[in-house]
């Protein structure tokens, strides 16, 4: 047996949309882009959406329409995907890192504070793993000192926060639709979510070279820009999200039963609805454990092993990050997807008690 740690979901409907785009010789800036706009931020309960390249490009697209520049500081936590962090100092921003809440691997609102300064601009927070961070306390926090909250939502499809989807919850929120990620648009593509106009205005401009007009551009903006084919394919994954959504809590559900007292389980708050991007457990073994999971076919991921802070191109210094640091090696994520079967989840659990025991 092999299982695959995520597969990406294609049926006809996909290949037809994407051979009626082919037939129509609109491929950029047409019907498809603007519907998925349309269609994705009223999902999520966002008022606008701006389709872009990938999910660093909407982080990048946020950081671009706050103008943040050299000397600006941008929080974000570092156990997370270096693309959180990178736009902010590819602006001559200073990334400044902030500690994780060991239950839900997201950003420590009780240790938000203490790293504000007159130079923060503003809060990155990622919705790690597909659970949502706890955004009525860093809102209230952000709205004190009026600083601007990104969510990082390019795991957190479909989660929700008291109810509301992640997306809708902070300033701006930036989304992915990568091939591994709970809808995707077979490839890169991301989305930027606002319910601001103005920066909704801004940020369609700055994606496409700063105009509104072929040849007038009123301000220093880049391509990028999503085309017409992973809008299309995007469009149809969207109507499968919701689906899709419960049958990754079911699996979770199963392995948290199959898996307790063997490993540490992943955790949901009872504010939170998990959407389950990965299933992530700990052990303190965890090289031996994924090398007898993968001899046994099963893959297996970690996100992330090297948290951000130590990347070499971040140039970070010292960081005092105690729990990001303890569960960097101890942290393994299962095969997650909609398509696992009731045979692959139990021959998944058999092999992780076979090693533990």
């Amino acid at each position: 047996m092999h299982i695959n740690l995520s597969e990406m979901y294609v049926d006809d409907e996909i290949k037809n949309t994407v051979n009626n785009v082919l037939d129509s010789g609109r491929y950029i800036k047409g019907e498809q882009l603007r519907s998925f706009e349309e269609e994705f931020s009223a999902f999520c309960g966002a008022d606008y959406g701006i389709g872009v390249s990938s999910g660093t490009s909407a982080v990048l697209l946020t950081m671009m329409a706050l103008g943040i520049k050299e000397g600006d500081e941008v929080i974000v936590p570092s156990h997370t995907f270096i693309a959180t962090a990178s736009p902010a100092k590819f602006m001559g921003a200073t990334p400044v890192y902030v500690d994780i809440d060991p239950m839900t691997y997201t950003l420590d609102p009780e240790k938000l504070e203490s790293v504000i300064t007159d130079n923060t601009k503003a809060i990155i927070v990622v919705h790690l793993y597909g659970h949502p961070a706890d955004m009525d306390k860093i809102m209230s926090i952000a709205s004190k000192y009026d600083i601007s909250v990104i969510e990082d939502a390019c795991q957190s499809h479909a989660a929700e926060y008291k109810g509301k989807r992640t997306g809708s919850l902070g300033n701006m929120a930036a989304f992915s639709f990568f091939p591994s990620k709970n809808m995707t648009v077979a490839g890169d593509g991301g989305m930027v979510l606002t319910s601001d106009e103005e920066l909704a205005t801004k940020m369609s401009m700055l994606r496409d070279h700063g105009r509104t007009d072929k040849y007038l551009h009123e301000m220093l903006g880049l391509n990028l820009r999503m085309s017409e084919l992973p809008a299309s394919i995007g469009r149809v994954q969207l109507k499968h999200l919701p689906e899709w959504t419960k049958a990754r809590r079911n699996v979770a559900e199963k392995y948290t039963s199959l898996l307790k007292g063997l490993v540490e389980t992943p955790s949901e708050k009872d504010w939170a609805k998990h959407a389950y991007y990965v299933y992530t457990i700990q052990t303190d073994d965890r090289d031996g454990l994924q090398s007898h999971l993968n001899k046994n076919g099963i893959s297996t991921g970690i996100y992330y092993p090297v948290p951000v802070h130590r990347q070499p191109c971040m140039e970070a210094g010292v960081c005092s990050l105690s729990e990001t640091d303890a569960c960097v090696d101890r942290i393994l994520s299962l095969p997650m997807h909609p398509q696992l079967s009731d045979e692959e989840i139990e021959y998944i659990a058999e092999k992780v008690q076979e090693w533990v025991k």
